[in-house]
């Protein structure tokens, strides 16, 4: 489980040492994600009829994850990595805020509490401008995109409750990552033929880039699809199977820990970072240890934190 976690703690550093502009890399990642498995399916001969009314849900999650993923790597563009996965740790808070919309529940006022604290900590980062050499070229930007992305993050979260126990994993993430590819590819066409490709680009760039620049960054895209998002949700799925609750629940939360220490080891983002994003950093942290505390004494399914996200970031 902890194997997993880290490679997808690497997803942010990924996104920082890809040169793609941000809604590209999101083309190939789902793309390359969506070949390999179907490559597994297919190999273990696990193709499932899926009903009508279930696939348009699916179809849903995956344009859903495709923004989520634009979002999440705009703000490392825009930000760095480090700022991107403060903001997505937030991501379970909004979770149990929107699952009373969408599944017709009740509101846990703890859990508005603790979803008070997050988002105290995110206003913090946002307002205590205090990074002594910045934190990239549009470190306000970049903290937005963070937040759209863990609240797209959390609605295709609920949205994949209903439907999480009915099929295999592999099956649903390959419809969504399908599906997803189709809608991206569509946005940018629309946003090209719109004259819009300046909202496309990373911010050091001046026209769009479709194709890695070299073989390193071939390399990046294809551990990004392959090793950060197939493998590492084989490895949790699993470790699923002779895991207790409290420790798939702890390990999962470590994911933006370990990608912010990756983030300090490999790119010394720890200069670009002023007390501002530790104050929220800590603040955020402590709501996510406070959800996960709740939610283990409510004995919530463990399993569903891999299933519904498709235990992927």
């Amino acid at each position: 489980m902890h194997a997993a976690v880290l490679l997808w703690g690497f997803t942010g550093v990924l996104g920082r040492a890809i040169t793609l502009d941000f809604p590209i890399l999101v083309w190939w990642r789902m793309l390359l994600t969506a070949f390999f498995i179907a490559i597994i399916i297919s190999w273990r001969r696990h193709w499932l009829s899926v009903a009508r009314k279930d696939q348009a849900r699916l179809v849903l999650v995956g344009i859903l994850m495709g923004i989520h993923w634009v979002a999440f790597y705009g703000a490392i563009k825009f930000a760095n990595a480090s700022v991107a996965l403060v903001c997505l740790s937030t991501a379970s808070i909004f979770t149990s805020l929107f699952d009373p919309f969408i599944n017709d529940s009740r509101w846990n006022l703890r859990e508005l509490g603790i979803g008070m604290l997050a988002l105290g900590g995110v206003a913090v980062m946002y307002l205590l401008d205090d990074a002594p050499n910045g934190a990239g070229p549009l470190r306000e930007a970049g903290i937005l995109l963070g937040i759209v992305a863990a609240i797209i993050s959390s609605i295709f979260t609920v949205l994949n409750k209903s439907i999480a126990a009915k099929y295999p994993a592999r099956l649903m993430v390959f419809w969504e990552m399908s599906s997803g590819w189709v809608f991206i590819s569509l946005a940018i066409g629309v946003a090209l033929a719109a004259g819009g490709e300046r909202y496309l680009l990373n911010p050091s760039h001046s026209h769009l880039q479709f194709l890695p620049i070299d073989a390193w960054d071939w390399l990046w895209v294809v551990v990004l699809a392959l090793c950060c998002t197939v493998w590492a949700q084989s490895l949790a799925l699993t470790a699923l199977k002779k895991l207790s609750a409290f420790t798939s629940t702890l390990s999962v939360n470590l994911e933006p820990v370990y990608g912010i220490l990756l983030a300090f080891l490999i790119f010394k983002e720890n200069r670009e970072l002023g007390a501002g994003f530790y104050i929220g950093l800590s603040l955020i942290l402590l709501s996510v240890v406070l959800q996960m505390g709740l939610m283990l004494h409510q004995n919530r399914s463990s399993q569903s934190i891999i299933q519904d996200r498709g235990g992927m970031d």
